[in-house]
C-alpha cells in the first residue's frame, strides 16, 4: 500500500506540476506578474520531487532512506496544497494583484490532481512512517 501511495502520488504530483506549465504557455500565464513566475516554480518543483520520488532513493541512502522518502513526500504534500491554497485565494480574494475567473477544465483537472496528491502521498507517509528511529541509549 505504501508502495502505490509513493508512485501513484508521484505521477499526480508532476500532473500538478505539467498542468501548472500548460497554463504557463498555453493560457498565457507568462505574461502575468508574479504568478507566471510561480508557475514555472511550481513545476520546477514538482518535477523535482517527483523525480526523487520516483528515483531508488534506498540504493543511495541506505538507511536513511524511509527519512529520505517522508521528507519528498512531505514536499509534494505541500506542494500539492500550497498550489490549492493559492488557487482558493486567488479566486476569492486575489492573489499578488491577480484574480482567476471561473473554474475551467484546467482548473478542475487541478484541483483533483492537487487533492489526489495529498491523499496519496499522505496515505504513503501514514503507511511508511516518517523514518525516524531512536537512538540506542548506548
Amino acid at each position: 500500500m505504501a508502495r502505490l501511495g509513493r508512485y501513484l502520488g508521484a505521477l499526480a504530483l508532476l500532473g500538478v506540476g505539467v498542468d501548472h506549465i500548460e497554463q504557463y504557455y498555453v493560457d498565457f500565464y507568462a505574461e502575468i506578474p508574479t504568478i507566471g513566475v510561480l508557475f514555472v516554480l511550481n513545476f520546477a518543483s514538482a518535477t523535482l520531487v517527483t523525480l526523487g520520488l520516483l528515483a531508488p532513493v534506498e540504493r543511495f541512502t541506505g538507511r536513511r532512506a524511509p527519512a529520505v522518502l517522508a521528507l519528498l513526500a512531505l514536499g509534494g504534500i505541500g506542494l500539492a496544497a500550497g498550489s490549492l491554497a493559492g488557487l482558493l485565494v486567488s479566486e476569492n480574494s486575489g492573489l499578488f494583484g491577480f484574480t482567476e475567473q471561473g473554474y475551467r477544465e484546467a482548473i478542475v483537472f487541478s484541483i483533483v490532481l492537487e487533492v489526489a496528491t495529498i491523499g496519496l502521498l499522505a496515505l504513503f507517509v501514514a503507511a511508511n512512517g516518517l523514518g525516524i528511529r531512536p537512538r540506542d541509549g548506548g
